[in-house]
């Protein structure tokens, strides 16, 4: 207790100068928290993704759709346990601002390979006959304040023309990874409005999900489907659910680096900062380290001494840092919308925070500690006057 009095008051001894560089430690970590929560993000639907499932999409492009009719000769390839599929919609609500995602799916067997979104019974039923009905994200319905039986205008895109659904049901997710903003309703509806536009394009889908009765069997079946369709009109790829979603997040990989590399920079940073704080500090105490080795310190105590106090301003600037890091998370969440469906401070980033804290206190004061320890004490007691 004694230690750390002396430290703490040693820390405070010139309140400007420690608060100053508690303000640079709390900008430069909440930033590295921050960033790497952006990174986290980005990988969300990666960590989410389940591996009983396939997606199988064109092999050319996931632009180019797939007949409907694969859908019979896939569930018949041993190794899959149930089929569905989906296609993107892309219709603005209200502005183009409002992004989130919509897809067109068959409801029965597209919830039966998601268990993870939860919803009421009663409510699912009730998607399941509206053929006009959608159901929505806990967090999507939020954002917009809407409730069960509301209707939501979507201006279309990809399928022109306006479009109203009847809001049917909320699901919310089985933990904290699942994507709660989305928004799914019927294929068929989308379908025949295409039938009546453009004829025999109606009878396609933009991918397919698979079902597998067993996840360790995944590229063997992967391998079954995409033989099936060898040298067909539409031949198909088929790959995990991670493995599609990391395509898409490798698209933007050098982005993710670059963040990854303004994170750890803003650290060296602020170890940089830390350590001239601490060479001024042990620059004046020079006298002081002198005297105490004349009454007996050894020059380990004095080197622990400066690693103590260089380690509790880095930790106490820390600390405040991950306090402010879920603020600034909520804040950056709100003005992204949707871009990130699961934005949240992950327990391993608060680890590589504290960790970060902990380098820079012990970097910062490990050449000033050394110089300290190995100091003559002549030249250091002349400094007494």
């Amino acid at each position: 207790m004694f230690i750390f009095r002396l430290l703490l008051k040693n820390a405070f001894r010139h309140r400007l100068r420690t608060a100053l560089t508690m303000v640079g430690l709390v900008v430069a970590i909440s930033a590295f928290g921050l960033l790497r929560t952006i990174v986290d993000a980005w990988y969300a639907g990666v960590d989410a993704s389940s591996s009983a499932r396939l997606v199988t999409r064109s092999a050319i492009s996931l632009t180019f759709p797939l007949p409907l009719s694969y859908a019979d000769r896939i569930r018949q390839v041993e190794g899959v346990k149930g089929v569905s599929w989906a296609n993107w919609f892309g219709g603005v609500y209200i502005t183009e601002r409002n992004f989130f995602a919509q897809f067109a799916v068959d409801p029965p067997s597209y919830l039966a390979l998601y268990p993870e979104y939860v919803l009421k019974e009663d409510e699912k039923q009730a998607f399941f006959r509206d053929r006009e009905g959608c159901i929505v994200g806990r967090k999507l319905a939020k954002k917009y304040g809407w409730k069960v039986g509301d209707t939501i205008a979507l201006r279309g895109t990809i399928y022109l023309g306006n479009w109203r659904f009847n809001v049917r049901g909320i699901y919310e997710g089985i933990d904290e990874k699942t994507d709660e903003q989305q928004m799914l309703f019927h294929w068929k509806r989308v379908a025949e409005s295409m039938r009546v536009r453009s004829g025999r394009k109606a009878d396609y889908v933009g991918v397919y999900m698979v079902g597998l009765r067993d996840a360790s069997q995944a590229p063997e079946v992967a391998q079954r489907i995409d033989a099936l369709f060898k040298n067909s009109l539409a031949e198909t790829l088929s790959e995990t659910e991670k493995a599609f979603q990391l395509g898409f997040v490798s698209m933007s990989e050098s982005i993710l680096l670059a963040v990854q590399a303004v994170s750890f920079i803003i650290v060296v940073i602020i170890m940089a900062v830390m350590a001239n704080t601490m060479t001024m500090t042990a620059r004046e105490r020079l006298a002081e380290y002198a005297t105490l080795k004349v009454l007996g310190f050894t020059p380990a105590f004095i080197s622990k001494l400066l690693l103590g106090e260089s380690l509790l301003i880095a930790l106490l600037g820390g600390g405040l840092a991950i306090a402010l890091t879920f603020p600034l998370a909520k804040a950056f969440a709100g003005t992204v919308g949707t871009l990130f469906p699961v934005f949240q401070v992950s327990g391993l980033t608060m680890g590589l925070q504290l960790l970060a804290c902990v380098v820079v206190g012990l970097v910062a004061a490990a050449w000033p500690a050394w110089k300290m320890s190995r100091i003559d004490i002549v030249q250091g007691l002349r400094h007494v006057a």
